[in-house]
């Protein structure tokens, strides 16, 4: 599982920053989740592949986590884009994009895929053999949502000495890696837990951003291996938290811990300070697996 950050800053975008946008690769799905303003120009610069991005989240309407939307789809047109796309987020999501669309005189030229969301409870939005992404509600200024990714069960790995022992043909391969025993011609049957090893652990990535200090969230995000939660301010400037409905470093730290996470981002910080570093300093008072988010970052787990 790796997660590039393209954005982790909030508001406005700066020559030095950029809002709210990153990557997720999971289980062979690569998605975007939200797209600030300059997303695409981040895409390009970390050499990621437009063509594998056919699933697009949006945690909510505001500006820095869904400004650059419309210029992406724009973008994949003029690049003769074939495959379908699909955009979750917030009801009303649809009538920005189109209304774009007609008012340029634009289209897509490939299929484009509208997911609306309105349940203030969790829901699935999407599934298939591999991954299932859940809605987070969170408790911000307008409608939004953070999304939680997780890998299912995969197969089962071959024991190759094992399989070579009991001269197992390959046609019988799959059936192992499922889960499934072997009669040999003698009659003899080779159980799966002598021919193959476990499946590895899946995986799963929270994400959390725009959102008030909320246990809420708790239940939702319980024991996932990473949390990105949004960090937009440091303890001194706890009084605006409730206003502008965001939380601090040290707040995160608490959700982490109380959902037993593994490790903790940290992003969306507030362009006030000179230096992210503050940040993991004082949320690792309360979590001692603090990661930061910054621009260009890659993480694998």
């Amino acid at each position: 599982m790796k997660l590039q950050i393209l954005g982790c800053y909030a508001a406005t975008p700066r020559t030095i920053t950029n809002p709210t946008s990153q990557v997720l690769d999971i289980k062979n799905h690569m998605f975007l989740i939200d797209c600030g303003e300059g997303t695409q120009v981040q895409l390009r610069k970390h050499k990621i592949k437009f063509s594998r991005i056919s699933h697009i989240f949006i945690s909510h309407l505001h500006g820095d986590h869904f400004y650059g939307l419309i210029g992406l789809i724009s973008t994949f047109m003029l690049l003769n884009r074939e495959n379908d796309l699909h955009v979750y987020g917030p009801k009303g999501i649809k009538e920005i994009i189109l209304l774009q669309l007609r008012a340029s005189g634009s289209f897509t030229g490939y299929n484009l895929y509208f997911h609306e969301l309105e349940s203030k409870e969790s829901e699935v939005i999407f599934e298939d053999d591999a991954v299932i992404v859940k809605t987070i509600p969170l408790n911000h200024r307008v409608y939004t949502n953070g999304f939680l990714f997780q890998e299912k069960l995969g197969k089962r790995h071959l024991n190759i000495e094992a399989v070579a022992k009991y001269k197992i043909e390959k046609v019988y391969f799959d059936k192992i890696k499922s889960g499934g025993n072997v009669t040999l011609d003698s009659g003899e049957v080779i159980t799966n837990e002598l021919l193959s090893f476990p499946p590895d652990a899946p995986m799963s990535y929270a994400f959390c951003s725009d959102t008030l200090y909320d246990e809420s969230i708790v239940p939702i995000i319980k024991d996932v291996d990473v949390l990105y939660h949004e960090s937009t301010f440091l303890d001194s400037e706890m009084q605006y938290t409730e206003k502008t409905k965001h939380a601090t470093a040290k707040e995160a730290a608490q959700i982490a811990k109380l959902a037993n996470v593994k490790n903790l981002i940290l992003g969306h910080y507030s362009t006030r300070y000179g230096s992210i570093e503050p940040f993991k300093t004082e949320a690792q008072t309360i979590f001692d697996n603090v990661l930061l988010a910054d621009d260009g970052k890659e993480f694998e787990f």
